[in-house]
């Protein structure tokens, strides 16, 4: 579903992309509004929006100025693109995006991928299925859903290399030991995110040719933007690393500067993941 107003011209001599994991919109409807209208982003991938078509709130975005597409099935999952762009050619779900379904049940397709384009810029918000443990169900779906993503996604850069695309969200995976807090900890323990396959799982889009948009630009460790809202994790700097921006060739040439908002993780009703924003040259 789609709503919206005039699209307006974004920042004078480039365009700000961002994601954003809000963690349930509706419950934080008012930080989510006041972020848009101080951060001056031209654009917001959003994830977890918690909420179905019927009771997303439309009228946050359109009183900012910004068209919104939308993509939800239940209480669970959610995605989203707010543009004061443009905002074309609402894609939900990529190409044979796998569903998930345990042993013996009904496979059910989960509201993660939506796609516009939005000033020229083709803008995938992702939520990447989290693996839940090594030897869940939900590891083997996740894999699939990245490997499948990612057989498109290089397919799109070869059919047209000046392509400009952007895959954006919460990827669920920490693709250095540095993007967490301790990997000792997640390696002894046998924790996701930081398995040998979801890695090989992230590296491939890398290697597919897209490239991570805001790492050189907020380099070393530390710069995580998600804390677990559980054992104080954020006044601990216990955090990980696990939302990307991930850009195609093109994309990444206007590259020009990023950082991760980690004052929106603090205070009252903050979602656990904070904005990636990045900069990008031209109109």
């Amino acid at each position: 579903m789609v709503a919206g107003v005039n699209s307006s011209v974004g920042n004078v001599g480039g365009v700000k992309i961002a994601t954003w994991n809000v963690n349930s919109l509706r419950a934080r409807a008012d930080r989510v509004e006041a972020w848009l209208n101080r951060s001056d982003v031209d654009v917001l991938a959003i994830q977890e929006t918690k909420c179905k078509d019927d009771n997303f709130p439309w009228e946050l975005f359109e009183n900012s100025g910004f068209e919104v597409a939308h993509f939800g099935l239940s209480q669970w999952n959610g995605v989203a693109i707010a543009s004061r762009v443009g905002l074309d050619d609402v894609e939900r779900t990529f190409p044979g995006q796998p569903p998930f379904g345990k042993p013996g049940a009904d496979e059910v397709q989960e509201a993660r991928a939506i796609a516009a384009t939005c000033g020229g810029v083709r803008v995938w918000s992702l939520y990447v299925p989290n693996g839940r443990a090594l030897d869940d169900p939900h590891m083997p779906y996740k894999i699939n859903w990245l490997d499948t993503l990612r057989g498109h996604a290089r397919q799109w850069i070869t059919d047209d290399p000046e392509a400009q695309i952007a895959l954006m969200g919460d990827w669920n995976i920490a693709p250095q030991d540095d993007d967490v807090w301790d990997i000792d900890l997640f390696v002894d323990g046998g924790y996701t995110h930081v398995s040998p396959a979801e890695r090989a799982a992230f590296q491939a889009f890398l290697d597919a040719g897209f490239a991570d948009l805001a790492r050189p630009f907020t380099p070393g460790p530390g710069l995580y933007t998600y804390w677990d809202y559980k054992q104080l994790r954020f006044p601990k700097k216990e955090g990980m690393r696990i939302d990307f921006v991930l850009g195609s060739p093109a994309l990444a040439a206007r590259a020009t500067d990023a950082f991760v908002d980690r004052e929106e993780r603090k205070g009252k009703g903050a979602s656990d993941h904070a904005p990636v924003v990045v900069e990008l040259s031209g109109p």
